[in-house]
């Protein structure tokens, strides 16, 4: 809805500052529009069912937070770089029972994060990940780690093994620090362990 009403502010000739944020977007539209009676009749329903929406979606943000920080779990699982209450949450509901998997490498198989291999003679060349199973999952493992690797400023074992990885392979390096994350979230699961800065070698 927010880019809606860019576009019709600049039918009607007017530039909304490109970095007018969520939080504060209602409060520089709205004397705008105000000013133009034009503006007024087509467009004041737009920033009001906007802003009943990010109400909504605040008020569902604090639930999820809140949700988060009261699990053990998922708080251990926040202590991972790049790691938000979405993660945890949608991470720990979809393992439920660690003990359904015989190891940790497995988790990442079952959310499609392990690469399709293409076999032929004396060929072998992995392709892109087989995106088997839960979506949601896959897709919120590797929205943390692409946080990790772009937004997050702490440093990590994982982190490092993933900048060096993808001066080799680009995107897809996020890709294979989300299986890393799979790996390591699931084994803390099953043993109740904290996240430590350390080597990491043998979860792949």
């Amino acid at each position: 809805m927010a880019n809606e009403i860019r576009g019709l502010f600049r039918i009607f000739g007017h530039r909304l500052p490109p970095r007018a944020d969520q939080a504060s977007f209602d409060e520089r539209v709205r004397p705008i529009i105000d000013a133009d009676p034009d503006l007024s009749h087509a467009l004041l329903p737009l920033p009001d069912a906007r802003a009943m929406l990010f109400e909504a979606y605040r008020e569902l943000d604090r639930r999820v937070k809140r949700a988060a920080s009261h699990g053990e779990t998922c708080l251990r699982f926040m202590a991972i770089p790049g790691v938000g209450p979405i993660a945890a949450l949608t991470f720990k509901a979809a393992v439920d029972d660690p003990g359904r998997f015989t190891s940790s490498r497995t988790v990442a198989a079952h959310f499609g994060l392990t690469p399709r291999r293409y076999q032929s003679g004396e060929m072998d060349n992995p392709g892109r990940i087989s995106k088997a199973g839960d979506s949601d999952v896959r897709s919120t493992l590797y929205a943390a780690a692409n946080a990790m690797m772009m937004r997050s400023v702490a440093s990590s074992e994982i982190k490092s093994w993933g900048l060096r990885l993808t001066r080799q392979k680009g995107r897809r390096a996020v890709a294979a620090v989300a299986r890393k994350l799979a790996v390591v979230m699931h084994r803390m699961l099953a043993d109740g362990t904290e996240f430590r800065q350390r080597s990491l070698e043998g979860a792949s």
